[in-house]
């Protein structure tokens, strides 16, 4: 079996996902995307499609060697992005290849259903009661919310004690059965997270998301001492070796994205690595369908998993939604806030190419918002 052709779709709301063909008619989806710069990766995946065009798909694990080190310069979001989505789509070809879910592939599953949260509160999280109470209903056991939006440099006495009140309101309508996590999106510098994270305490977080900057992650050690509330990171980390810092520094839960840092091969790895430091895993996920489909394989298969983000209804999913790209939403039926084990084969799911295909032709040009401060200084979104 060889791969014939690659193709990219760049699809509303803010997605790209690739498709691999092969020469016995298999095909394998994967969705490579950096949020806010889809044409990039896009140009990415076509470079490396000149390399794949010809292989066997099923030689995954030498195909991510030579695609993440193949070339000099290595790393980066763009990069491992294109190789995350490519690699998704070569796991999905070997699961249909071999009749097989993904995760059978990664060793067997080690549960039954996986947990899964959803969002509420948008970038400037606002009327969270009703959100959260509308997710309850729907059997929802856990909801992520933004503790802040612009947030100053040394946050002041009101902006400290917003976030606290907003949390406050979650916990109240959540009750002390069900959890509330919180992501500081690295808004916040460390001595404005210091303070806020104490105060969150009483609270009971299930964990607290970016405290700060990736690139303050040597500050890390210092907050995970300081922290009576469990740290989380990791959705711009790309690698092992970039998690390793953030794992010998403590840290709770890891949280490497599939769309992002080196698709399944490479995140199964990093929960390896994690477990023995450990910490959990909980792989981000504000993205599409495909990504989940390839998110959830690696939770079946992971024994230190936590719990899985989903973007059903997120704030971003304008003109389209985790279902529209699908032929049969079965596979993201959650029940009582789990995802059931699906063993069909592959990623799981079957995707609607006709529907891809006509949406490519809109496509989009999303791109993230650029905040600033009352000053008129840029501000961290």
């Amino acid at each position: 079996m060889k791969i014939t052709r690659i193709e990219t779709f760049q699809v509303p709301p803010r997605w790209l996902f690739c498709r691999v063909e092969t020469d016995d008619g298999v095909v394998g989806w994967g969705e490579p995307v950096v949020e806010g710069r889809a044409e990039v990766v896009r140009a990415a995946v076509d470079v490396l499609a000149e390399y794949l065009v010809g292989q066997d798909p099923l030689r995954i694990q030498d195909h991510w060697q030579v695609l993440t080190k193949g070339g000099f310069y290595r790393g980066g979001p763009v990069l491992s992005s294109a190789v995350a989505g490519l690699d998704q789509a070569l796991w999905d070809i070997a699961g249909k290849t071999y009749g097989a879910p993904v995760h059978a592939l990664l060793g067997g599953p080690v549960r039954e259903r996986v947990r899964v949260y959803a969002w509420v509160g948008g970038d400037e999280p606002a009327e969270l009661g009703e959100q959260i109470a509308a997710q309850v209903e729907a059997g929802f056991t856990a909801v992520k919310m933004n503790g802040a939006g612009v947030t100053s440099p040394i946050a002041t006495a009101a902006e400290t004690a917003a976030v606290v009140e907003r949390v406050a309101a979650a916990r109240e309508v959540l009750g002390p059965g069900r959890d509330v996590a919180v992501d500081f999106h690295g808004r916040f510098t460390a001595a404005s997270a210091r303070r806020v994270l104490a105060e969150l305490a009483p609270l009971h977080p299930l964990f607290v998301e970016e405290p700060v900057l990736p690139e303050h992650g040597h500050l890390l050690p210092g907050l995970v001492e300081a922290s009576p509330v469990p740290l989380a990171t990791g959705e711009r980390l790309y690698s092992r070796a970039e998690f390793l810092p953030a794992l010998t520094a403590g840290i709770a839960v890891a949280q490497p994205d599939l769309s992002h840092a080196g698709g399944i091969t490479e995140v199964h790895r990093i929960a390896s690595l994690a477990d023995t430091y450990g910490a959990q895993l909980a792989p981000h996920c504000p993205l599409g369908p495909i990504a989940l489909a390839a998110s959830l394989q690696v939770a079946f298969a992971t024994p230190n998993f936590l719990i899985q983000e989903q973007s059903r209804g997120i704030h971003y999913n304008k003109d389209a939604d985790l279902l529209s790209y699908l032929t049969d939403p079965t596979p993201f039926r959650f029940v009582d806030g789990h995802a059931p084990r699906n063993d069909a084969p592959g990623l799981g799911i079957t995707v609607d190419e006709a529907a891809v295909r006509a949406a490519d032709r809109a496509g989009h040009t999303w791109r993230n918002p650029v905040w600033r401060h009352a000053d008129d200084s840029f501000a961290e979104w």
